[in-house]
């Protein structure tokens, strides 16, 4: 199942699930258009494939807790209970700086990037531990562990994301149950979301590698991932250098803190 399943390295990884042997995928969305031509898209994939691969798709608001937990009936009743969970739905609003925002725009940011995968996960978690069999891989983003000017809301989602999915993660092990977490935290994706970003140092991300990385990374039982794979050094960079210091090389250096200055995002 995967949510935000109908654009960008979702529909991708949709894609790649099909071609890869997957008994059944269900897309939920928020875009009923979208969601109908991308199950198109599927099902003649799966057919082309010669794959028995049952393909469904939901409208569904993820941010919204009573249509996730009846559309998540709905899905035991399409395809049964889900072995492998993608939060992939996400949104960023602009690149204001903070003191622009609305409280609108940062309660919307936070519902959709933070509350709305723990709503989800919420909904299927326990049969998965009941089965002692699962796998929930929670995409976040590079701006959970590095703080980058206007996207302060964005950053702060996605910095919960990962702080809670990484719990979780700390709680099924101690638990000793075989449920599995995945946390990913890309940079930048060239799916349309981050329009208008430019990045002097660090490409922007392909969609289609970052999203075999992600699957691959979900069949390996990866822990965490962060793409590229430096990132993986951004917390230790920070505890080892002063804050003037970090801020210089990736923020003038790398140029990281201006990538969202000519911003304009998927319309």
């Amino acid at each position: 199942m995967i949510t935000g399943g109908a654009s960008g390295i979702g529909r991708l990884m949709g894609r790649m699930a099909i071609q890869k042997g997957i008994a059944n995928i269900i897309i939920w969305d928020i875009n009923p258009a979208s969601i109908d031509k991308v199950v198109s898209e599927h099902k003649r994939l799966a057919a082309e494939c010669g794959s028995k691969a049952g393909v469904f798709g939901l409208r569904v608001d993820v941010s919204d807790n009573e249509m996730v937990k009846s559309a998540y009936d709905d899905t035991l009743k399409l395809v049964g209970q889900v072995d492998i969970l993608i939060n992939c739905a996400g949104i960023v609003t602009s690149n204001k700086f903070f003191a622009d925002n609305s409280a609108e725009e940062i309660e919307r940011t936070m519902r959709i990037n933070s509350i709305a995968p723990m709503y989800v996960a919420l909904a299927i978690i326990g049969d998965m531990i009941q089965r002692d069999k699962g796998h929930i891989c929670n995409i976040a983003s590079m701006a959970g562990m590095l703080s980058n000017p206007r996207m302060s809301a964005y950053a702060a989602s996605k910095w919960a994301c990962i702080g809670w999915s990484d719990s979780v993660r700390i709680e099924l092990s101690e638990m000793k149950s075989k449920v599995r977490i995945t946390t990913v935290a890309p940079y930048y994706i060239n799916t349309g979301m981050f329009d208008g970003v430019k990045s002097r140092i660090f490409p922007i991300l392909k969609p289609e590698k970052t999203a075999r990385k992600i699957l691959s990374a979900i069949e390996r039982d990866v822990d965490y991932k962060g793409i590229p794979f430096p990132f993986h050094f951004t917390r230790f960079l920070q505890a080892i250098m002063p804050t003037c210091v970090f801020d210089f090389i990736i923020g003038q250096v790398c140029g990281v803190y201006h990538t969202m200055d000519n911003f304009t995002g998927r319309k």
